[in-house]
């Protein structure tokens, strides 16, 4: 039977697959040719490179967590402060509005009936001189109820200027608290990613108190509130670095210093630039157990000397809270001492 002109030619699956092969090989060389290669096969990470990626990332992100802190805490505080001038307005106003109606009901009264009931009697009986001493005693009276009226209405304006420009202050920090605070959202998912990479370096496992601690802590034992602040850092080693908290579930570098210090019975307020404003500063061959260390220029990490070069800080989230050589955390910024 002759075959259709139109229907290819039978070939073989043996002969299909040596074509395919044929042309893949090709399409490698050319391909190869025009330097397109497969996709290399990059080795994980080690946790070296893990932990200079952290530390990158972690010190682009942690003045904005210091940030937060800071504009939080001002913002709880001027609020507070709002609240205190509202309580003590209200007495004001209502002392002004009591006065004030007294005095225009006075007014009211003498115009239309001449006085108070007994006025005239008043005025009119007795001596020549009994009345010259009840008008200089109406008249001290007058006086001295307009001067009342007077200062009640001077404080109440004052308190209420003070509360309006606190208002306008308190108003600006609320927009800036909330703008912060819609950025958590997106910092946080920088610090996932980070805390991936770090499980992915170093497992699950991270959280051992023995890798840690890396000998006695404090190095340097006294029972000063210096040494005091180093025993309560080194209890806290292996919790949790959480940022803008302090304690008892985590902490942050600032919050990890101020419950430090708090054992010791002195208040540190939870923002870096604080504790470095606040406190007195100290050298390199002064430190004590207890000292603040700070590093970087724009003071945004810090930690508490233990004695022998050591600190404990608290250095990012996804870490907990350890022992460090002072030199190893970063450029150092200087020291500050508590009073």
């Amino acid at each position: 039977m002759e075959r259709d002109e139109r229907t290819p030619p039978f070939v073989s699956h043996r002969t299909r697959t040596a074509r395919f092969r044929a042309w893949t090989v090709a399409a490698l060389t050319v391909a190869m040719s025009l330097g397109i290669a497969a996709a290399p096969a990059y080795a994980a990470p080690s946790p070296a490179q893990v932990e200079k990626q952290l530390d990158t990332a972690w010190n682009q992100l942690e003045p904005v967590i210091e940030q937060y802190n800071h504009t939080h805490a001002l913002l709880q505080d001027n609020q507070s402060q709002q609240r205190k001038l509202a309580s003590q307005l209200q007495p004001l106003q209502i002392r002004v509005d009591v006065a004030l109606s007294q005095v225009g009901g006075l007014a009211s009264q003498a115009y239309l009936q001449g006085g108070p009931p007994g006025l005239g009697n008043l005025l009119v009986s007795g001596s020549p001189t009994d009345l010259t001493d009840k008008l200089t005693y109406l008249e001290f009276m007058a006086r001295s109820r307009r001067a009342q009226v007077s200062d009640v209405i001077t404080l109440r304006d004052k308190y209420a200027a003070s509360k309006r420009q606190l208002d306008t202050v308190t108003a600006d920090l609320a927009a800036r608290d909330k703008d912060l605070a819609g950025k958590k959202a997106t910092i946080q998912k920088q610090i996932d990613a980070l805390q991936k990479l770090r499980i992915r370096a170093y497992g699950a496992s991270g959280g051992s108190t023995g890798a840690l601690r890396t000998g006695p802590c404090p190095a340097t034992y006294s029972n000063d509130a210096g040494g005091k602040a180093a025993a309560k850092a080194c209890s806290l080693i292996g919790k949790p670095y959480i940022f803008g908290d302090a304690g008892p579930g985590g902490y942050d570098c600032s919050g990890l210093t101020l419950v430090a210090w708090a054992a010791a019975g002195v208040s540190l307020r939870h923002y870096t630039k604080w504790q470095w404003s606040d406190n007195k500063p100290v050298s390199r061959g002064d430190l004590k157990p207890g000292d603040l260390v700070f590093w970087y220029s724009d003071l945004h990490h810090m930690g508490i000397y233990v004695g022998n070069d050591t600190v404990v800080h608290a250095p990012h989230t996804g870490d907990f809270v350890r022992m460090a050589n002072i030199d190893k955390v970063g450029p150092i910024a200087g020291y500050r001492r508590p009073a």
